[in-house]
C-alpha cells in the first residue's frame, strides 16, 4: 500500500514511518523539515523516501499524492506554551498556516481519490475554560461535531482553532474513509529541541545544561497533563487506519491518567542523579490546569490499551536527549 506520512520527520511521524516500513508498506515522507530532523531517521535505522515540500504549495502536493492509497496527516505548526501563545500575532500565524496546510492536504487527497486519511487532531479542540480546574476529563462527546452549532466552542488558541477547523473539513468529506485522533500529550525520542520544544524535553534539557541547579519549573507544579508514549500512539494510529470509515471516527488518544509537572521534575532529578534543587516560578505561564482524556472509546473500538508506563518512557527520553546533546557538543 502506497502511504504518505506528512510531517514524517517529527516525533510521531518518524516512529510511525518506521513501523509502517516494518509492516512492508511503501512509505513516502512529505515534510518541509521546519521542525523535524533527518537525524530522527538515522537514530531509528531507517531511510525512507523523502519529499521535501512546503505543504502550503497545493500544486506540488497534488502531484505527490497521485496513486497514494492512505495518508497519515501529521504535519502541523506546533510549539511550546510560551512560543505558541507568546503573542496574538503568533497565534494568528499558527492558525493561518495550519488551516492552509490542512486544506491543501485534504484537497490533494480528494482530487487524487485517496482511500483513507488518519488525522491527528488535538486535545486543544476542547473548551479551554473547562480545563482551568483540577480533574478535568474529556470524552469525545464533549465536542460533538454533529452538534457543533449548539455547543460552546472555546479551543485553546490558534492551534486549537485550526485543529477544530480541520475536523470540520473532514466531517464534510465524502467517499473517503477517515479516522480522527484527538491526541493529548505524546512524548518519546525524537522530540524537537528548539525553542518550540514542549515541557518534557524542555525540563530535561534545562537540568542537563545546569545540573547544579537551581532547576526552575514554571508554575507551582500542581498543573497536570496526560502523557502517552510514542510507540503506544503509533499502535493506535495504525489501528485507526484499519477502522477508518465514512462518516469518520473520532477517538481520544492518551494514557488515561494524569501526572503533575512537579512530579515530572522530581522524577527527572531522580533519573539524572544530580543534586539539583527544584524551584517553582509562579510568575510564568502554565496553560491548562488539567487536561485528561477518557479513552474508553479507544479501548472498545480499537481493542487498544497503552502499554508503556510513564516512568519507563521518561527514562528512555532522558537517555535519548542526553545522547543527542552530547553528540551536538562534540560536533
Amino acid at each position: 500500500m502506497k502511504t504518505i506520512v506528512t510531517g514524517g520527520s517529527g516525533l510521531i511521524g518518524s516512529h510511525l514511518t518506521k513501523r509502517l516500513i516494518e509492516l512492508g508498506r511503501d512509505v513516502i515522507v512529505v515534510d518541509d523539515f521546519s521542525r523535524g530532523n533527518e537525524l530522527n531517521f538515522s537514530d531509528l535505522g531507517i531511510k525512507p523516501e523523502i519529499k521535501k515540500i512546503d505543504l502550503r504549495d497545493l500544486e506540488k502536493l497534488k502531484t505527490e499524492f497521485k496513486g497514494v492509497e492512505s495518508v497519515f496527516h501529521l504535519a502541523a505548526r506546533v510549539g511550546s506554551l510560551d512560543w505558541l501563545h507568546g503573542t496574538k500575532m503568533r497565534d494568528l500565524a499558527w492558525f493561518q498556516d495550519n488551516c492552509a496546510i490542512d486544506a491543501n492536504v485534504f484537497r490533494a487527497c480528494i482530487e487524487n481519490s485517496v482511500g483513507r486519511i488518519v488525522y491527528p487532531s488535538s486535545a486543544a479542540v476542547y473548551p479551554i475554560h473547562e480545563q482551568e480546574h483540577a480533574g478535568a476529563v474529556f470524552s469525545e462527546d464533549d465536542l460533538d461535531l454533529a452538534h457543533v452549532r449548539t455547543q460552546t466552542i472555546d479551543p485553546d488558541g490558534g492551534y486549537g482553532w485550526a485543529k477544530l477547523v480541520g475536523e470540520v473539513q473532514l466531517s464534510w468529506a465524502a467517499d473517503i474513509k477517515i479516522s480522527v485522533a484527538r491526541l493529548f500529550n505524546v512524548y518519546g525520542e525524537n522530540f524537537a529541541l528548539d525553542q518550540t520544544a514542549p515541557v518534557i524535553p524542555s525540563l530535561i534539557r534545562r537540568l542537563l545544561e545546569n545540573p547544579k541547579g537551581p532547576f526552575v519549573v514554571w508554575g507551582d507544579g500542581e498543573q497536570t497533563r496526560d502523557f502517552l508514549y510514542v510507540s503506544d500512539c503509533v499502535d493506535a494510529l495504525i489501528k485507526l487506519e484499519d477502522i477508518a470509515t465514512s462518516p469518520m471516527n473520532i477517538v481520544n488518544l492518551g494514557a488515561g491518567s494524569n501526572v503533575s509537572i512537579g512530579n515530572i521534575a522530581k522524577l527527572i532529578v531522580e533519573i539524572s542523579g544530580f543534586d539539583a534543587e527544584i524551584q517553582f516560578d509562579v510568575e510564568k505561564p502554565v496553560g491548562p490546569i488539567s487536561r485528561q482524556p477518557d479513552i474508553s472509546k479507544a479501548n472498545a473500538l480499537l481493542g487498544w490499551y497503552p502499554e508503556v508506563d510513564f516512568e519507563t518512557g521518561l527514562r528512555r527520553v532522558y537517555s535519548w536527549l542526553q545522547k543527542r546533546l552530547n553528540e551536538a557538543s562534540r560536533s
